[in-house]
């Protein structure tokens, strides 16, 4: 009975150690606790600031500007009287109040475009009609607001060329299925899915991280929680790789093929970003991920065993020791 009990203890061992793994990496989520508060000697103001920064995100002097065509902020207390914001118009946060008896929402922001020109607004509404100032902020707007518009177009890009590619008959090299002799093409389509994997689990599971990252960004992956550490390398490692993929490309085919080629690899990657972002939430993203990556070490391994060799008078690889394919030269 005791040899029983050990047994099915033994068979829960690694399923608890996952859910500690787990618990532990979401626990790692979040931005933590100021520890400045905890000093008795800070003063009242640069408490309330931290304090703010760390429930909403945001703070006071936070800069933004408006994105919407035009947004009305409140001459509180005085009642229907309202100053109109247009696109493009900064504003700096003034003051901050709390109303939890209000029906639309309890928290509301003073904003100052100027001395003379200041207003109230719901919380919610600033967030839909106003960006920060930082340019990494304005870029995830812009990106965020018009990424499917850009890819579409790509995507019809391609699409023509490989309708051109066909017509003139001429073999039109794809990622994995007619790729050229590299991995860093499929390469750059795994991180891509797996940062759109890591982008889409941050906004399902801890919205509040990408909210705060997105009113105070960095490129660093420092010294900011471990998911969006890693979002921040993945997206670091796509660009190396991305440079890794231009110079292998151009050095293998010619600009008009390399052009065509990078139509169809920006396409692979599009499809991915999509792919993984719709699936995510749904947790199939996972497995698929999974997958991908699965395929991407069976090719990696396959790549290194054809280039175990090399031609010592023309460079190529070779698969085996002696006569060279390419040049005819003999390796010994």
């Amino acid at each position: 009975m005791n040899e029983g009990v050990t047994a099915s203890l033994r068979s829960l061992l690694p399923w608890v150690l996952l859910v500690f793994a787990c618990l532990t990496l979401l626990s790692a989520c979040h931005y933590p606790r100021p520890d400045q508060l905890d000093d008795e000697t800070l003063n009242a103001h640069t408490r309330d600031s931290l304090t703010c920064l760390y429930l909403h995100h945001y703070t006071w002097n936070t800069n933004l500007e408006v994105r919407t065509d035009s947004v009305q902020l409140a001459c509180l207390p005085v009642k229907d009287c309202y100053i109109t914001l247009y696109k493009g118009d900064r504003v700096v946060v003034a003051e901050l109040a709390i109303h939890s008896e209000d029906s639309i929402d309890s928290v509301w922001v003073k904003l100052a475009h100027s001395q003379e020109v200041q207003g109230w607004v719901a919380e919610t509404e600033m967030k839909q009609a106003f960006v920060p100032t930082d340019s990494v902020s304005q870029f995830i707007y812009v990106f965020s607001d018009t990424h499917a518009s850009y890819f579409v177009v790509i995507f019809a890009l391609f699409v023509a060329a490989g309708l051109i590619r066909a017509f003139r008959k001429r073999q039109l090299r794809l990622v994995y299925f007619n790729d050229i002799d590299s991995v860093y093409p499929l390469l750059l389509c795994l991180l891509m899915a797996f940062s759109a994997t890591i982008y889409e689990s941050m906004q399902v599971f801890v919205p509040e991280t990408w909210e705060h990252f997105y009113f105070n960004p960095t490129l660093s992956p420092f010294k900011v929680p471990f998911l969006l550490s890693v979002f921040l390398l993945s997206i670091w490692l796509f660009i190396v790789v991305l440079l890794a993929v231009l110079d292998d490309l151009f050095r293998q085919l010619s600009p008009a093929a390399a052009l065509f080629y990078l139509l169809g690899l920006a396409s692979s990657c599009i499809f991915c970003y999509f792919f993984f972002i719709l699936t995510t939430p749904i947790y199939i993203g996972y497995l698929f991920l999974l997958a991908f990556f699965i395929i991407f070490c069976r090719r990696l391994r396959i790549s290194l065993l054809a280039s175990r060799y090399r031609c010592g008078n023309c460079g190529q690889k070779l698969k085996a020791k002696g006569r060279c394919p390419h040049c005819g030269a003999i390796n010994e």
